[in-house]
């Protein structure tokens, strides 16, 4: 059976979890972080799997990078007609588990808001790695920091968020070892925030504003905090040789 969680990520309802603020913060994280990996690469043909949340692609395009993006379903493209020019981007609706890519067509490979939500995902990270010509960079969560109390905190979680989902935590190092396996041993780590996202969430619904968020997180950030603990994980892993 065919997995099409970039359905529900390509929603305006899922979209709504990253309006305000501190929404708009967590994105402004994310793309700042992506833009510097992929700072060695200006101009890059990329692939943007799952990415019909535009919550990249616009900010890619912007910089002058050639985007594609592939989406479960016709659907999936809703939101980058909305933000991005006509003829700014390509859109191939496709199953993300079978890309309809030659090998290496593309300079990076981009999976965000997906590894975690996919029962293959070692076959997504496949895909991935194959029509990766230069390097792949995928976001994930992993047992680290608070993540470790997944389990027991999840229905807290869903009560305060209404619309959140359950995700694949992943064993440090796993995503990077499945990389690694297939040709992109050399790798880049950087981890986006140390707080949980529920927590800012509720607390910028209280406060009105991001300025909390922005000042622990830049705290955790000095203190190494961030670094060692934070999440999601943002991985660039580059084809060896």
């Amino acid at each position: 059976m065919r997995e099409t969680p970039d359905v529900e990520t390509s929603s305006e309802e899922y979209a709504r979890r990253f309006t305000g603020a501190v929404g708009e913060y967590f994105l402004d994280v994310q793309s700042s972080i992506t833009l510097r990996l992929l700072a060695p690469s200006p101009g890059a043909r990329v692939l943007d799997v799952g990415g019909g949340h535009a919550q990249l692609a616009p900010r890619l395009a912007a910089h002058g990078y050639r985007v594609t993006v592939a989406g479960s379903e016709e659907v999936c493209r809703a939101r980058l007609d909305r933000f991005l020019p006509p003829g700014s981007f390509d859109f191939r609706a496709c199953d993300l588990l079978d890309l309809p890519f030659p090998d290496r067509s593309f300079d990076v490979v981009l999976a965000f808001r997906l590894l975690a939500h996919l029962e293959g995902w070692r076959r997504q990270v496949s895909e991935l790695c194959r029509v990766a010509d230069k390097a792949v960079i995928v976001d994930y969560s992993d047992t680290r920091g608070f993540n470790s109390l997944y389990s027991l905190l999840f229905d807290w979680k869903k009560r305060l968020e209404g619309n959140t989902r359950s995700f694949i935590t992943f064993r440090p190092g796993e995503v990077p070892a499945e990389c690694a396996r297939l040709g992109f041993g050399r790798q880049v780590v950087q981890r986006e925030l140390f707080v949980p996202m529920v927590v800012h969430r509720v607390l910028g619904r209280a406060l009105g504003r991001s300025g909390f968020s922005r000042a622990v997180e830049k705290a955790s950030s000095v203190f190494g905090l961030t670094r060692a603990l934070g999440s999601p994980v943002i991985l660039r892993a580059q084809r060896e040789g």
